[in-house]
């Protein structure tokens, strides 16, 4: 299984409300992109995509903020741009991304030259529910593959993820961890009581305890951190086992992580008991679930307000993971704690 941690993809939350900090997070990106081991090309393909982006926030909503992360994949490392702002939103994104277009009401020539540069990219917006951009970026040759090799090397999920800390933390004390091959994944979020380092290492040690052995049933994962997580101050967790030919999904909880699953109309929320893993777990239990193409899972920690409807958000199901996590830490991120959103759907549920 392939494994992807929080503490090796951790993000960094950039502002944007004057042209001060469209130069700050324009360095901030290239800054690391050259950690990342881009070339001054493909360094310079970033630099445009985010410039774009800030000044697009700044022009058309006041303010936002975009959110820079490390990618991983095919053992390269790519960067993923998240642009989030309120603003008016735009009333026809087709039109708006052809180039020359731009009115006070859309993003005009940035958006296509966003989506030139990207090799993967997916907009929301609408009228009233500002926009969200992602983008994933990178190294010149790595999307220079076949059509047979990529389809041979293509995820079995999309998943897209926001873990920042609370204000004034630079440590965030949620984490959260992925395994997945072709067939199967298991996902875990945790957030570590209280915040700053102490509930950085309970969550950071809940994750690698997962990346241990991830084929384990979730129940048992769950016994497994809470075993690990004795000697901190505990967390609260939960787990999900997906097996894709089985169509089936295996849930355990213990605390307040929100989990929902979601298929067309119907929306489930996924139990967990009351409890803290590593000092005050008194009952694990597994829930089974069908999963399907369309299924979408949202796992977040008590940093989102859960009275959240997609519903309300027309085509916002239909995008990228990533648009979806962050569209819910931009609208329902209560700012006085650490969050976590965490997104995954099947392979066959999104096309770019």
């Amino acid at each position: 299984m392939e494994t992807i941690l929080a503490a090796e993809h951790r993000q960094r939350c950039h502002a944007v409300s004057d042209s001060s900090q469209v130069a700050a997070v324009r360095r901030a990106a290239v800054e690391l992109c050259t950690r990342l081991g881009f070339d001054d090309t493909a360094a310079g393909e970033v630099a445009i995509a985010v410039t774009e982006a800030a000044t697009n926030i700044l022009k058309h909503a006041g303010h936002g903020e975009i959110l820079l992360r490390p990618l991983f994949q095919r053992g390269v490392h790519g960067l993923e741009i998240l642009a989030l702002d309120s603003g008016g939103g735009i009333a026809n994104v087709a039109a708006s991304m052809a180039d020359g277009r731009s009115t006070a009401g859309s993003y005009g020539v940035g958006l296509g030259a966003m989506q030139r540069l990207a090799a993967e990219f997916d907009i929301y917006s609408a009228p009233g529910r500002g926009t969200a951009i992602m983008m994933a970026m990178w190294p010149r040759g790595f999307t220079d593959v076949t059509p047979a090799e990529a389809a041979r090397t293509a995820p079995a999920l999309h998943w897209g993820a926001v873990c920042l800390p609370m204000h004034g933390e630079d440590l965030s004390g949620d984490s959260w961890a992925l395994a997945h091959d072709a067939t199967s994944a298991t996902v875990m979020v945790a957030d570590g009581l209280g915040h700053g380092p102490l509930a950085a290492q309970a969550s950071e040690l809940a994750a690698t305890t997962i990346a241990g052995e991830p084929a384990l049933p979730a129940g048992t994962l769950l016994q497994d951190m809470h075993g690990a997580l004795r000697p901190t101050r505990g967390a609260a967790a939960a787990v999900a086992r997906i097996d894709m030919l089985g169509e089936t999904i295996t849930f355990a909880g213990v605390g307040n992580i929100a989990a929902h699953l979601i298929a067309g109309d119907d929306r489930r929320q996924l139990v967990s008991h009351n409890g803290i893993v590593g000092s005050n777990m008194r009952k694990v239990q597994e829930f089974d679930a069908p999963w399907t193409e369309s299924a979408l899972l949202v796992l977040h920690s008590d940093g989102i307000n859960s009275r959240w409807r997609l519903e309300d958000y027309p085509g916002l199901v239909a995008c990228h993971p990533a648009l979806v996590a962050g569209v819910l830490y931009r609208d329902f991120g209560r700012g006085r704690d650490d969050v976590t959103v965490l997104v995954l759907r099947d392979h066959q549920g999104w096309r770019p």
